[in-house]
């Protein structure tokens, strides 16, 4: 697939760039590079539209290449991985799906129908208050009796409550 076309000709992208700026940065870390000269040749890395404007770039630092590491192989390469890690991605998710079945499944087949647990304190703890506030309105002596009953309801509602949802 020969076009004739000098690489140092073909178009670049972010990738190429990012690459060449981080090979300057690094160039800067070890003092190759003053602060000045990072700031001008990261500029003209960002303008860069060529593999040969890039390589004039780095062409006086050690280590330069002449054209960014970028072929369609690893374009190939990389879509390839890409595909591989979405499909596995699926296969984990249609697992989690079937799991998720089979335990409905289960519950049914044990007698208990799939339902949301209910929240909140049990039903006779109310009729309970009620009991206790009409006793408070007719003046009947069994308030405190209600109220350290009710007490130990709700209490008793919580504990069993956390008890069962844990398990």
């Amino acid at each position: 697939m020969s076009t004739g076309m000098d690489r140092n000709d073909l178009r670049i992208g972010d990738a190429e760039r990012e690459q060449t700026m981080a090979a300057l940065r690094e160039h800067f870390a070890q003092g190759r590079l003053t602060h000045e000269e990072l700031d001008e040749r990261l500029d003209r890395t960002l303008s860069a539209k060529t593999g040969g404007d890039l390589a004039q770039i780095t062409a006086d630092l050690p280590g330069h290449q002449s054209t960014p590491q970028y072929g369609m192989d690893d374009w190939r390469e990389s879509m390839m991985a890409n595909r591989h890690q979405v499909e596995a991605m699926r296969q984990a998710h249609r697992g989690m799906r079937q799991a998720h079945r089979e335990m409905r499944r289960q519950w049914h087949h044990q007698g208990q129908p799939w339902r949301h647990h209910h929240r909140g304190p049990h039903p006779i703890v109310g009729v309970l208050f009620g009991i206790m506030l009409l006793s408070l309105i007719f003046g009947f002596g069994l308030f405190k009796v209600l109220f350290a009953v009710w007490i130990g309801a709700m209490v008793f509602s919580l504990v069993h409550r956390r008890f069962h949802s844990r398990s």
